[in-house]
């Protein structure tokens, strides 16, 4: 009988396993990253502090500042990209926690019973309202057991400090994390959408897991994740990258780049911009200046509606830029959404080395499958060769003749 324990299959008595559950989970974290979270806790919590003191003086009947408020500085500043760290969260979870908490100071007898209430309402009201914070649940008991002060202070301390320390903290956290450029209010990668404005995914996104299938997987998680929705199909679609250079290895752009390329420059008369267009029946022309670095490109269109005139004349139109060494699988968005067919490659001087167009992306991707399929194909046919080594010769029929040419 095969025993179904993770207990059994590591060799671990269930003792240390579950001790080993207590160890800290390392995540990978950049150093910039965790400087960036000191120096912002430090501002957050100093700024907040300075104003409310400025704004307020040295008060005795309120406190310019309450602990859940450093709870809230970590999620603002140590994990920016969390859900529970939005500005919605802070200010919503924060304020709302307050309320309930301060009712329950003065309409429960027991501090005991009314922290519990004002706690467990809390996360009730906020998660309902989407604005579940976890330093909220420390406000509200806060406003129940915070002493004589605080319960003076009645509704008074919804506005000064939570309120007033909330608005501060998330301003400092808004203009800080936006400085260091980290996504702050946070909002995932969004999908690209259909360029012909269709329910249908683009198309690099017609293969692998879909939409659908994270919400299956998180409604059939067993704890609830602090990673927004958007996020882990930005963080998948990543790891399907990843995965894929990994396992069939990594296809660059000088691998495949096309680099007999047809070029003008901006003195160049439009006429004859507009000869080597439909001579070389391209979509675009590269427009280089004296030293061959790439200022533009014209397409079809704009030079045969053009008058008499020179390149320069011409409006550039949108196109890619990648280089050499880059990934050809970073070219799939751009070149399957259908606003550009080619993707221009240079180098580190703008200096045109080449182009990728679709065909040749096409193409490398055509083969790279068609030789993974074939695989299992040649095996079996190299097996059947070795075998027929054995076998006397064959002279095989032919059906229309030694001399006569097959009409297929």
């Amino acid at each position: 009988m095969v025993r179904s324990n993770a207990n059994f299959v590591t060799g671990r008595h269930p003792l240390q396993a579950w001790l080993l559950r207590l160890l800290p989970v390392r995540t990978p974290v950049r150093v910039s990253e965790r400087a960036s979270a000191w120096f912002g806790a430090l501002f957050g919590i100093f700024i907040t502090g300075w104003v409310a003191r400025a704004w307020l003086g040295s008060s005795e009947t309120v406190p310019l500042l309450i602990a859940p408020i450093g709870a809230s500085t970590v999620l603002i500043f140590g994990v920016p990209a969390s859900p529970l760290a939005q500005p919605w969260s802070v200010i919503g979870g924060n304020v709302i926690a307050a309320l309930i908490g301060v009712t329950a100071s003065r309409w429960v007898p027991d501090p005991l019973l009314a922290a519990a209430l004002a706690v467990a309402t809390t996360i009730a009201v906020t998660s309902l309202l989407g604005c579940l914070h976890p330093p909220a649940g420390a406000v509200a008991l806060t406003a129940v057991i915070g002493g004589p002060v605080i319960t003076q202070a009645g509704y008074h301390f919804v506005l000064v400090p939570v309120a007033l320390n909330s608005l501060l903290l998330l301003g400092v956290g808004l203009v800080f994390n936006n400085l260091v450029r980290r996504s702050y209010p946070h909002v995932a990668t969004p999908a690209p959408a259909s360029l012909h404005h269709t329910a249908d995914a683009p198309s690099e996104q017609r293969m692998g897991f879909t939409p659908e299938d994270i919400d299956a997987a998180l409604e059939n998680a067993e704890t609830r994740l602090d990673v927004s929705r958007d996020d882990l199909i930005a963080l998948f679609r990543q790891v399907e990258r990843v995965s894929q250079r990994r396992l069939h290895g990594v296809i660059r752009c000088a691998d495949i780049v096309s680099r007999g390329i047809v070029t003008t420059v901006p003195s160049e008369p439009t006429t004859l911009a507009l000869a080597k267009l439909r001579h070389h029946a391209l979509r675009m022309l590269p427009v280089l200046d004296e030293h061959g670095a790439l200022v533009g490109a014209i397409d079809l269109p704009s030079a045969a509606n053009a008058a008499d005139g020179c390149v320069a004349d011409l409006p550039s139109v949108h196109f890619e830029l990648a280089q050499e060494d880059t990934p050809i699988d970073e070219l799939l968005p751009l070149l399957s959404a259908g606003y550009v067919h080619e993707v221009m490659i240079v180098d580190a001087s703008s200096h045109l080395t080449g182009i990728v167009t679709q065909t040749d992306l096409l193409a490398v991707m055509y083969r790279s499958k068609a030789a993974n399929a074939a695989l299992p194909r040649s095996l079996e046919a190299g097996s059947t060769a070795l075998d027929a080594l054995s076998d006397p010769p064959h002279q095989p029929h032919l059906r229309n003749g030694p001399n006569r040419r097959s009409k297929t």
